[in-house]
């Protein structure tokens, strides 16, 4: 509640150029009291409550306003909550593909295509070339699927998506049966760093912001390029925090924490930059490494998701969606503040598997 009315405050003494980030600020705190408004009015009827339910709420809410790091269960438990309870609410409002948009020119208003052409501006830069199309594709942490299924009608080929999310992966056959290729693109239920493929089994390996999801970067490269192919392409489009300096040990304190909050909110595990990205894929023995930094090309994209927002059929979505959700939400403004300081990087990184 204290959160709630320091945040009006601001948004009615703060400067109005910034009112559009306030307003949605006192409208998340706002919803985050109504959530938990009908768990104390029912707590006060309940006679008894688990023991194990109260010490579990009380650590995780000590961990969350400490900025704790989780254990992998607890990310990995988390992760498939989280997407469980949102991605209803992602697609009522930005439909089916769960990622950033590719805004040149960056004044763009048409924010479910810019999502499409980030799809197609990658595979253009990792140079896929249609003229000798990639034929089994796996999207690793696949959401719904949109990148799946776009993939596999500009190629004609199969795609198999994984994510931890048993919510997602129903939602993405049931959209790949809707627009009529369920003999094309599937999803399942997967770990990523243990995937349920054969060695060698798809000439693209496809991960769009997962990678920042994998608490073992190490075996998340292993696994990406154990299944892909001899002479396979492999595509990382992830959230990094930036390359250090030369002598340079770590992050800031400040910027370490920045990162800390938004863990705590998205359930990922410790940052990494593109150039450790590089250094894993060169010891697996990867080859034309290519990487590349794109903040400045979706930079207005957290923006826009805040204006979306900022109307009730997003609020009520908020509310029913839950907590995390709502944390989530707030967790927007953390990014911007992370892109804003140069701390948070979107990150592209390339390569071939070597051939035998």
């Amino acid at each position: 509640i204290a959160v709630a009315k320091k945040s009006y405050h601001h948004f009615l003494c703060g400067n109005m150029t910034n009112n559009w980030l306030r307003l949605y600020l006192c409208a998340i705190c706002w919803c985050g009291i109504a959530a938990f408004a009908p768990s104390f009015s029912a707590s006060k009827q309940r006679t008894s409550t688990s023991l194990y339910g109260v010490r579990s709420a009380v650590r995780r809410a000590r961990d969350s306003l400490l900025s704790k790091d989780r254990t992998d269960k607890d990310l990995k438990d988390g992760i498939a909550f989280f997407y469980d309870r949102s991605s209803k609410l992602w697609e009522d409002v930005w439909g089916e593909h769960m990622h950033h948009g590719y805004y040149i020119p960056e004044d763009r208003t048409d924010h479910v295509q810019a999502q499409i052409d980030l799809i197609d501006e990658v595979l253009k830069w990792a140079e896929v070339d249609e003229k000798n199309p990639p034929k089994n594709v796996v999207d690793v942490g696949c959401g719904i699927g949109g990148s799946s299924r776009h993939i596999a009608k500009k190629y004609d080929c199969k795609a198999q998506g994984i994510t931890l999310s048993p919510y997602q992966a129903n939602r993405g056959n049931e959209l790949a049966k809707e627009q009529g290729l369920s003999d094309k693109a599937s999803f399942q239920v997967a770990d990523a760093l243990n995937m349920p493929f054969d060695d060698s089994s798809f000439d693209l390996v496809w991960s769009l912001e997962s990678g920042e999801h994998m608490p073992d970067k190490t075996k998340f490269v292993n696994e990406l390029m154990r299944v892909a192919a001899p002479g396979g392409r492999v595509i990382i489009v992830t959230w990094c925090h930036r390359d250090l300096e030369i002598g340079e040990p770590s992050l800031s304190k400040k910027e370490e924490k920045i990162l800390a909050k938004i863990n705590r909110a998205y359930y990922l595990p410790k940052w990494c930059s593109v150039d450790d990205y590089c250094k894993l894929l060169e010891k697996e023995g990867a080859v034309d490494i290519k990487r590349e930094d794109w903040s400045y090309i979706i930079a207005p994209f957290w923006k826009a998701v805040i204006k979306s927002s900022l109307n009730l059929k997003s609020v009520v979505g908020l509310l029913k969606s839950g907590f995390s959700t709502i944390r989530g939400a707030y967790a927007m403004l953390l990014m911007l503040k992370g892109f804003d300081a140069g701390v948070i990087k979107f990150g592209l990184i390339t390569c071939t598997k070597k051939t035998e």
